[in-house]
């Protein structure tokens, strides 16, 4: 089942997303904070920018942090065809019997800029790393600081025998932008 705005509501009082924003803010910028059955997340303004300068092939078992550029910036220029990874400004804390999706604003999306982040699983807690792929043959901006995506709250019909915590997760309580590891 979908978890409603009062219960996001409730759960964010008692930490589950730190800092929370009790309502959408959207005056000139790109709307961020709780919605009807979600929590729209902002970007922090820091970004790790892919570059193949280096001409690292990309390995997920053994990926080079030589293949990106940090940058601390109110607004990242993703090349043309490229990627970024950035992290939510918000820390979260998922309970036990919830799973949480997360999907794209339809700001970007209908930018051609797609923002990819796997399911959070029961018991995570962390930044968010967000990975946004410029689909575009031009090159295309993020602003931090404002909203890039939406989180979806799902409860299990019970709580899970093991969750992130009980099996030490490799991403667990993770900050700042994190890249893959083994």
């Amino acid at each position: 089942m979908i978890l409603s705005d009062k219960w996001i509501r409730e759960q964010a009082k008692k930490g589950m997303i730190d800092p929370f924003v009790e309502s959408q803010k959207r005056d000139g910028i790109i709307s961020y904070g709780l919605s009807s059955y979600g929590y729209d997340a902002r970007c922090s303004p820091e970004f790790k920018i892919f570059t193949n300068v280096n001409n690292a092939i990309v390995d997920p078992k053994n990926f080079s942090p030589s293949s990106f550029v940090d940058r601390e910036t109110d607004v990242c220029i993703i090349p043309p065809n490229s990627f970024v990874l950035a992290r939510t400004v918000e820390y979260f804390r998922i309970p036990r019997d919830v799973l949480v999706i997360c999907l794209g604003k339809s700001t970007y999306a209908r930018c051609g800029i797609i923002v990819n982040v796997t399911p959070i699983e029961p018991e995570w807690e962390g930044h968010v790393t967000l990975e946004f792929s410029n689909t575009t043959p031009l090159p295309a901006k993020i602003y931090a600081n404002e909203g890039v995506c939406q989180f979806l709250f799902f409860k299990g019909d019970q709580p899970c025998e093991v969750s992130y915590r009980d099996r030490a997760g490799k991403y667990m309580n993770q900050t700042g932008v994190t890249l893959p590891k083994i």
